[in-house]
């Protein structure tokens, strides 16, 4: 049977490589949900009031992850606010605005995160999202205790907008899955043949 010996020259290339590879991998982990897995942010059906509720509340969400929100621009909008903003559905001096239709909400930071549409009346229907994010060893937040987590008018670094696809391409975003880089692909070639030109 034969060992595997990398030359010592090498050594440390290796495991530059791997440090790479392991990051790459850690970001095909992450996931974009669609919100309420429907085709677009918009007040409730009387028949399901709760749609954002139960779909916050059957997801787990990470950092690294991010949530899509998409409406109709002229029609609608998405703001984060405050807790207290979001239970009295106060719409004024939001955290965040976006108002581009294809809203993008990336996941940065452990804690709690309120969301409601921008238009006047929608969120007394119902038109809000809650989600919650937990610390690295599946802890929760609570913004009350935590002062860390309090929100700042300066607050944009977290979202981003993507491109409008077409309706008749399939997305593995909208299926919450991401698939593996170009460059962790390239990285598993480079290394198994360089694995293999060692043990020849």
């Amino acid at each position: 049977m034969a060992t595997l010996r990398i030359p010592r020259k090498y050594q440390s290339l290796i495991i530059l490589f791997q440090f790479f590879l392991l990051i790459q991998i850690q970001l095909v982990l992450c996931y974009q949900y669609k919100v309420g897995d429907l085709n677009a942010w918009n007040i409730p059906s009387s028949a399901n009031k709760d749609v954002y509720l139960k779909w916050s509340k059957n997801h787990l969400f990470k950092l690294g992850d991010s949530i899509l929100f998409l409406y109709p621009p002229s029609e609608d909008s998405v703001i984060q606010v405050t807790k207290q903003n979001y239970n009295s559905c106060n719409l004024k001096n939001p955290l965040l605005y976006m108002n581009n239709g294809n809203s993008l909400f990336n996941i940065t930071r452990p804690g709690e995160f309120y969301f409601t549409s921008g238009a006047e009346g929608h969120c007394e229907k119902l038109q809000k999202l809650h989600i919650s994010i937990g610390g690295g060893n599946g802890t929760s937040y609570d913004e009350a205790d935590s002062p860390a987590f309090a929100p700042s008018p300066s607050y944009t670094n977290v979202f981003g907008s993507i491109p409008v696809q077409s309706s008749n391409s399939t997305s593995a975003s909208s299926s919450g899955k991401v698939e593996m880089s170009v460059f962790a692909a390239v990285g598993l070639l480079f290394l198994s043949l360089f694995i293999g030109s060692t043990i020849l």
